[in-house]
């Protein structure tokens, strides 16, 4: 039953790392790998050189992963400890369908979303004008779309990242809870003893995970909007890839900056499970 499953991951994960060689080429799509010329090093002195338009996409990346792993990444802990508190499990249902939905919008609908509400012409400026008010630039302001992309992430992904967190609470035995009630514990402290210790595991688990894909902050959420801020505030090394190197014809580049980028996702995921062991949690894999 695992053969489909295995060979899918290897023909679309793995086997196209080979492509990776083109990194040491001047590639050229129409001569292939095999009559391309061998370039060495070359390709990666954007990297080595500092250079600028690069250096910005890194630190846009930074900044941007920093604010998501800070504000989006307890968000979905919060929501499946208040819906594990809902007494009603219909009311529970309700909710978790509700905050299900849109993970399942692509994000051209998401971003159009937005737009209708919070554009020049959106249904905020429309409220703002229509009572004499000064309508509010936030779509194409560079200085808030950080916040813009950080508030689309929350509301979009979520409620769905709530389903690991549920199905942990739903294996804590609610002897714990009676017996904590028992002893005067109010439901604050229940949460603080009792739930929040049986999370630490996946929450560990999550944040390894989280960290090796830090460096992948949305290429499609960001490529969408790009247009509108403007390169300076917007672009990050994904964009950038695709930018300067495909768009530009610079795939050798843009292969060496993906493949740098993945050996740093690498390093990030170790270090972070040895960190996991030190403080006795499994985390990806036991070395």
């Amino acid at each position: 039953m695992a053969v489909p499953g295995i060979a899918a991951l290897l023909a679309f994960h793995y086997l196209p790392l080979l492509g990776n060689v083109i990194a040491f080429q001047d590639y050229q799509p129409f001569l292939g790998i095999g009559g391309s010329a061998w370039t060495g090093l070359e390709n990666f002195a954007v990297i080595v050189n500092g250079d600028p338009d690069f250096l910005n996409a890194v630190r846009n990346t930074l900044i941007l992963t920093l604010v998501q792993v800070i504000f989006v990444f307890p968000i979905p802990i919060v929501l499946a400890l208040m819906l594990n508190s809902l007494l009603s499990e219909r009311m529970r249902r309700i909710v978790q369908n509700v905050l299900y939905l849109p993970h399942f919008l692509s994000w051209v609908v998401v971003v159009a979303i937005f737009q209708q509400l919070l554009g020049g012409s959106g249904l905020l400026n429309s409220f703002l004008l229509a009572r004499g008010a000064e309508p509010l630039d936030i779509i194409s302001n560079p200085d808030v779309f950080i916040g813009l992309l950080t508030s689309q992430v929350i509301w979009k992904d979520s409620g769905w990242a709530t389903i690991l967190f549920l199905a942990a609470l739903s294996q804590v035995d609610q002897s714990l809870y009676e017996a904590s009630a028992i002893d005067g514990a109010s439901r604050i402290r229940q949460l603080w003893h009792v739930s929040l210790p049986a999370l630490k595991g996946v929450i560990i688990l999550l944040l390894i995970l989280r960290l090796g894909d830090s460096l992948n902050v949305g290429f499609e959420q960001i490529i969408l909007q790009q247009q509108a801020v403007g390169l300076e505030a917007s672009e990050v090394i994904d964009t950038y890839v695709f930018n300067f190197g495909i768009l530009g014809s610079n795939w050798g580049t843009a292969a060496a900056v993906g493949l740098v980028k993945g050996l740093i996702a690498t390093v990030l995921v170790i270090a972070a499970n040895k960190v996991a062991h030190i403080f006795g949690e499994d985390g990806v894999y036991r070395s």
